[in-house]
Parts: C-alpha cells; sequence; structure tokens
C-alpha cells in the first residue's frame, strides 16, 4: 500500500462539498488540489499540507509537525503531519481547512 486508505477517505469526506478539488495520483500517493493547485496529500501514513509561507514557522512549532523535503531541499509553506498526529478527526479536519484556506488564494492552473 503506497498511501493510507484511511487517511485518503477522511481527506475525501472533509473535501467532497467543496467545488474545484479534484483527486490524483501522485509520487506514490494521493493528491487533492483545488483548482489545479495542491491542496494536502497522502504518502503512506503521513499528511502533506500547503499552508503557504506565512503559517510555516509556526506551524513548524507543533508536535507531530516537519519540513516537507521531497527534493533534497525544504519546501517552504509545505509541512508534513506524522501518523501522531493525525489520530484525532479533528486534526486532520484542521490541517486540511488550513490548507484550503491558503490554496484558495492561489490563481487557478
Amino acid at each position: 500500500m503506497a498511501y493510507d486508505e484511511q487517511l485518503a477517505s477522511r481527506i475525501r469526506g472533509l473535501l467532497q462539498r467543496k467545488r474545484g478539488v479534484t483527486e490524483k495520483r501522485m509520487f506514490g500517493g494521493l493528491a487533492f488540489l483545488l483548482h489545479g493547485n495542491m491542496l494536502v496529500g497522502v504518502s503512506r501514513n503521513l499528511l502533506i499540507a500547503r499552508i503557504g509561507p506565512d503559517a510555516y514557522e509556526e506551524a513548524l512549532e507543533e508536535e507531530n509537525v516537519r519540513e516537507f523535503d521531497f527534493t533534497g531541499r525544504p519546501m517552504r509553506g509545505w509541512v508534513v503531519i506524522d501518523e501522531p498526529g493525525l489520530v484525532h478527526f479533528a486534526a486532520v479536519k484542521d490541517w486540511t481547512d488550513r490548507a484550503f484556506e491558503f490554496v484558495k488564494t492561489l490563481p487557478k492552473k
């Protein structure tokens, strides 16, 4: 299993009524996009969230949160939330909401 189906299902449920959201398999995981911009992703049992550069530093201070470093260089504005930080539905909802609030400000692709 390349990504946690249960985590993907929880995110899908949170985003299903939002307009412009699509799913796409990417990099061995599953990405959720808003108008073509990546919003959140699931890779193994991790959540990747695009929260924007303004919220980035503060988010890194939270427990179970780290830099998203897919290419060998951390991507400012993106964070990874480790599995212990995703146990509660409210935490998944919070990260998904944060990502949605940022990504909705981006131009459509």
